[in-house]
């Protein structure tokens, strides 16, 4: 998609980019909604199947929209592709389970720890310097969780399974950055476009292949919230995608982190639960971690690249 344009764009609309970014936001709390309403009855892999399968009827429709079916989806780099599939999915298949355990809110904002596991992960696998900045940032988002993880220490036991929701989180944002340093590598040139629809077609076949483990036939409900997730995970992904042709990440990347309202909001009024008094003060310490290692992210790409002379 990147070698193109939407049809109507027009550059510099910072306003356009950022409603555009603070949707996809609303859509991916959404989806993450449809998926809790249905973890306690329909098995994960299910899940996985109904959301990718759907989502790309509106992915084909969008490349439609932009000229690019099928020739958009031109690779010269399948094995890398795998990579990020196999990677991304996991991440999916965590994240579902996820949510079978904690509240929205928490969920999302585990999610807000795969920047700060990319820079732990940038010196030893791409040789990348680490800067002091990054490292602090690093440092908040981690207290962030361990704050989150005092109740569960104060009184093993005591819980109802939120321990394990977290170890997921936290694996699902681990998985996540594994995807998003891969996803680097396909960015340089590969097309946005070529790189969702793969993704979404791995998701859907490994989704497919749980199906002899248990499926159950999903009521009427439960099939609308199938359905659901997948529509509200595919509209986000395009409305995440095209913000970025009208804003730069500079300007977005501060509004990534208004989910967790929209999260919170969602667990209070769908599913009547209040967040856990420690959350306020872990959100901010996770947010403020994302946020700092974001700007220098931003700030690197700004610099001038060396001539390749």
């Amino acid at each position: 998609m990147s070698a193109s344009r939407l049809p109507g764009e027009s550059r510099g609309t910072v306003p356009v980019g950022i409603g555009l970014r603070v949707l996809s936001g609303v859509l991916f709390v959404a989806m993450a909604c449809c998926v809790k309403g249905l973890s306690a009855d329909v098995p994960v892999g299910q899940i996985v199947f109904f959301r990718s399968a759907v989502a790309m009827v509106p992915l084909v429709l969008f490349l439609v929209w932009c000229r690019e079916w099928p020739q958009g989806l031109a690779t010269e780099r399948p094995m890398g592709h795998l990579v990020r599939c196999v990677l991304g999915c996991l991440a999916m298949f965590a994240s579902f389970a996820t949510l079978g355990f904690l509240p929205v809110a928490e969920a999302t904002l585990l999610t807000y720890l795969s920047p700060l596991f990319v820079v732990i992960l940038a010196g030893p696998l791409l040789a990348e310097h680490v800067s002091p900045v990054r490292w602090a940032g690093v440092l908040l988002g981690l207290s962030g969780v361990a704050i989150l993880l005092v109740p569960e220490v104060a009184a093993p036991g005591a819980g109802d399974g939120r321990l394990i929701g977290l170890g997921l989180g936290v694996l699902t944002a681990l998985l996540t950055a594994g995807a998003l340093m891969q996803l680097r590598r396909l960015a340089q040139s590969e097309s946005p476009g070529a790189i969702a629809f793969y993704f979404a077609l791995v998701c859907t076949l490994a989704g497919l292949a749980t199906a002899p483990f248990g499926w159950v036939l999903p009521t009427a409900g439960e099939a609308a919230l199938l359905v659901g997730a997948g529509l509200f995970g595919g509209a986000a992904h395009i409305a995440m995608t095209v913000s970025f042709r009208y804003a730069p990440a500079s300007a977005l990347a501060p509004f990534e982190y208004v989910t967790v309202l929209w999260a919170v909001s969602s667990d209070v009024l769908l599913f009547g639960g209040w967040p856990q008094p420690v959350f306020a003060g872990a959100a901010t310490l996770v947010v403020l971690g994302a946020l700092l290692v974001a700007r220098q992210e931003i700030a690197r790409a700004r610099r001038p690249q060396p001539s390749a002379e």
